[in-house]
């Protein structure tokens, strides 16, 4: 038991590292739907059934979260999504 004015111990804090970050894509009216579904195939591995669900997310809800990461890991999925040309935003999970 904590003594009265004590405060949280540091380790129940939680750290920049111990975050979690969303990969978002959002939707564009440029890339086409099998190319969306091929990169996320070819980045992140998914199946073919996980890649076209999220395929579809993207494109009838605007945005999917395709990955959860710590946040370098989360950056270097945006990074790589703007690269395959796709639009993606990092978010705090």
């Amino acid at each position: 038991m904590r003594e009265k004015g004590q405060s949280e111990p540091l380790a129940s804090v939680g750290t920049e590292t111990d975050r979690k970050w969303n990969t978002v894509v959002l939707n564009d009216a440029v890339n086409e739907q099998t190319y969306v579904t091929f990169v996320f195939r070819t980045h992140f591995g998914y199946a073919r059934s996980k890649a076209h669900a999220l395929m579809m997310q993207v494109h009838t809800e605007g945005r999917a979260i395709v990955s959860c990461d710590g946040r370098e890991q989360a950056e270097a999925h945006v990074g790589a999504m703007h690269e395959f040309g796709l639009l993606a935003i990092l978010e705090e999970a």
